[in-house]
C-alpha cells in the first residue's frame, strides 16, 4: 500500500510538472552606450575607466596573491552571494564566480529586503601562513528580530569551491574584515553595535578580537578602538568597513565615516600595536570628494568605503565606491568600485584624494605597457545565449537560487512559477546589473499562456519598485509594479499568434526608458516613450542599484 501510495505521488508530481507553463528566451543583449565613453576614448598605454566595475559593485575588498588579484563586493537580498572578480593589472576586471554560490551558504535571505537586507561588506583576505582564502561578512537581517549574524567562509582556491559559513557569535555588529600579521596571529576588525545618536568620545565604534585560524574561532574578548588626535571639527559619525595592514613596522587602520551619502569619505590611523591606541591622521580624510562643487560636471560622489592593495613593484592602490549621479541625483547605478594609486604623506600615511583631487572617469597610470580591456567598465556588450550547461555568474535571482526554475543548453527556459517578486520568495527570475545610464537590453520570448501566465524583461530596484515588459495572453504589456497588489498598466499591444519568438527590448535614455516589441516577420515597434527613470533609481532608498532580466509568472498582475 505504501509503494502505491508513493508512486501516486510521485505519478501527480510529474503531470503538475509537466502541466506547468514554460516561457523559452533564445538570448539575452545588453549594450551599454555612454556619452562619456564614447566622447573620451581609451588611447595610451596605461589608460582606464573608472568606474572599473561600473553598476552596482558596492563595498569592494581585494586582495592579491603573487600576480593575481581579487575582489568581492556587496550583495544584499541577491543569490548567489559575493561576485568574484579577478584582475592582473587592477583595471581590467572579469566577474569569474561567486562565493557564497550554495544555499546552504546562505540559509537567512528568504522574506529580507532585497536592498537593506543580507549580505553587507564583505571581505576578502589570504592567509600566507596556512595558504587559504578567507572571505568574512555580515547578513543583515529584518523582521521583529532584526539584528545580524556575522560568519566567515574559506578557499584554498578561490576559483573552487568555498566552505559552508562558520558562525562568529562574539563578532558582533557588521563590517568584519581579518587581518594576519607577520608572526603568525590573526584579528577580526568589526563595527561594533551602537545605539544612535552616538555620544561622541574618543572610542569608536570600532573593536578588534583576537582570532585562532587552528581552531577557527575567536579568542578572548574584543577590545574597543581607542584614537587620539581626533578634532572637534571632524565629529562625523560611523566609521564602518575598517580594514587594518601592516606596513614597514606599524599599523594602519582605514575607515569609511560619515555614512554612504555625499559626506562620505576614508579616514586613516596608525598605531605602534594592533590593538592600539591608534593615532588619527592629522590631514583626514584620506579619500573624499565631499569638499567638491556639487554642480561640477560628471561628478563621481559618495566616495569611501576603501581596500588598499600593493603590487609586486611596490606600488599601492586603493579600491572604493562611488556614485555618478544623473539628471539632479537621479540614478539607477547604484554605488560602484572605483580605483586610484595611493599616496603616502609627508608623515608616513596613506592617502588617495586631499583637499580638491577628483575622482575623475578617465585615468591613466603611467608606465603601463596595455590600457584597460574589461566588460566591466566603459561601453561595452554582454550577450548570453543560454549554450553552457549552467547560468553564467553574471546571473543572480532574488531571495535564494533562480536556477531551480531555469534550463540551459539550448536558449533559456523559465518556469511560469507560482511566485511574484514582492513576496519575499524566490521567484523566476534572473537578473543582472544595470552598468550604463544609457544602454539597450533586448531578449526573444516563446509563451503559450493558458490563463495569467507571463513572460520577459523585469527590471528591479526592490521589491515595491519595479518595471514589467511581458508578453501575456493575447498581447504585450508594459506595468509598473509598486507595493503589494499596486500594478498599473501603462501600455499594451495585441498579438495573435501565440508561441511565435516574440522580441522584447528596452533602451535607457538615462532619465527615462522606452520599451520595444517585435512580432514575428516585422520591425520593432515603439510601445511606450518616456517612461521615467525616476520609479527604479537608487536615490530612493535602499543599497543596490537596479537589475534587469528575464522573468516568468503565473501569478495574476
Amino acid at each position: 500500500m505504501k509503494r502505491l501510495t508513493l508512486a501516486i505521488i510521485a505519478l501527480l508530481s510529474l503531470i503538475a510538472a509537466q502541466a506547468t507553463t514554460s516561457a523559452r528566451f533564445g538570448y539575452f543583449d545588453y549594450r551599454g552606450d555612454d556619452d562619456y565613453y564614447r566622447e573620451n576614448p581609451l588611447t595610451e598605454p596605461g589608460d582606464y575607466h573608472n568606474p572599473v566595475i561600473s553598476g552596482w559593485a558596492s563595498d569592494p575588498s581585494v586582495c592579491r596573491v603573487g600576480d593575481d588579484y581579487w575582489l568581492v563586493t556587496s550583495t544584499f537580498g541577491y543569490f548567489p552571494g559575493v561576485p568574484l572578480y579577478h584582475s592582473r593589472d587592477l583595471v581590467s576586471w572579469e566577474h569569474v564566480g561567486n562565493i557564497l554560490s550554495r544555499p546552504s551558504q546562505l540559509p537567512w535571505l528568504k522574506g529580507l529586503s532585497i536592498d537593506k537586507g543580507g549580505i553587507y561588506a564583505p571581505a576578502l583576505s589570504y592567509n600566507p601562513a596556512d595558504s587559504t582564502f578567507y572571505m568574512i561578512t555580515t547578513c543583515v537581517l529584518s523582521g521583529k528580530d532584526g539584528g545580524s549574524v556575522n560568519f566567515y567562509v574559506t578557499a584554498k582556491d578561490p576559483m573552487g569551491e568555498w566552505s559552508d559559513p562558520v558562525l562568529l557569535p562574539d563578532v558582533e555588529g557588521i563590517d568584519p574584515s581579518f587581518f594576519f600579521d607577520e608572526d603568525g596571529r590573526a584579528y577580526i576588525v568589526h563595527k561594533s553595535d551602537e545605539h544612535s545618536p552616538v555620544k561622541w568620545s574618543n572610542y569608536r565604534a570600532l573593536s578588534i578580537i583576537e582570532f585562532d585560524p587552528a581552531t577557527g574561532k575567536t579568542v578572548g574578548k574584543p577590545v574597543k578602538f581607542k584614537e587620539e588626535g581626533v578634532g572637534p571639527e571632524e565629529r562625523l559619525e560611523r566609521n564602518e568597513g575598517p580594514h587594518i595592514y601592516k606596513i614597514d613596522g606599524k599599523y594602519y587602520l582605514i575607515a569609511a565615516e560619515g555614512g554612504t551619502n555625499w559626506v562620505h569619505s576614508e579616514v586613516c590611523y596608525r598605531a605602534d600595536s594592533v590593538f592600539g591606541p591608534y593615532s588619527r591622521w592629522s590631514r583626514n580624510p584620506m579619500l573624499t570628494q565631499r569638499l567638491l562643487k556639487t554642480n561640477r560636471k560628471l561628478p563621481v560622489t559618495s566616495a569611501g568605503h576603501a581596500d588598499l592593495v600593493q603590487t609586486p613593484e611596490g606600488e599601492w592602490f586603493a579600491v572604493f565606491l562611488g556614485c555618478r549621479p544623473w539628471n539632479n541625483g537621479e540614478d539607477h547605478l547604484g554605488r560602484e568600485t572605483y580605483m586610484m594609486p595611493v599616496k603616502w604623506s609627508a608623515d608616513g600615511f596613506p592617502y588617495i584624494t586631499q583637499c580638491l583631487d577628483t575622482v575623475s572617469i578617465k585615468r591613466n597610470i603611467p608606465g603601463r605597457a596595455t590600457m584597460q580591456e574589461s566588460k566591466q567598465a566603459g561601453n561595452f556588450q554582454w550577450r548570453d545565449d543560454f549554450s553552457a550547461s549552467a547560468l553564467r555568474p553574471e546571473w543572480m535571482g532574488l531571495w535564494g537560487d533562480p536556477s531551480v526554475y531555469a534550463e540551459t543548453g539550448k536558449g533559456l527556459t523559465l518556469s511560469c512559477a507560482p511566485v511574484d517578486t514582492k513576496s519575499g520568495k524566490t521567484p523566476a527570475y534572473v537578473g543582472r546589473r544595470m552598468q550604463h545610464h544609457k544602454f539597450t537590453a533586448e531578449t526573444e520570448v516563446e509563451l503559450r499562456p493558458k490563463g495569467e501566465e507571463s513572460a520577459g524583461l523585469l527590471m528591479v530596484k526592490n521589491e515595491q519598485r519595479q518595471y514589467y515588459l511581458a508578453v501575456q495572453k493575447g498581447r504585450v504589456a508594459l506595468y509598473r509594479l509598486g507595493k503589494k497588489k499596486d500594478n498599473t498598466l501603462l501600455a499594451s499591444a495585441p498579438v495573435e499568434k501565440e508561441g511565435k519568438p516574440i522580441g522584447l527590448k528596452v533602451e535607457s535614455k538615462g532619465t527615462a526608458y522606452d520599451f520595444w516589441f517585435r512580432l514575428p516577420g516585422h520591425d520593432w515597434q515603439l510601445l511606450a516613450a518616456d517612461i521615467p527613470a525616476e520609479h527604479i533609481a537608487t536615490q530612493r532608498g535602499g543599497f543596490t542599484g537596479s537589475t534587469i532580466g528575464l522573468h516568468a509568472t503565473s501569478m495574476p498582475l
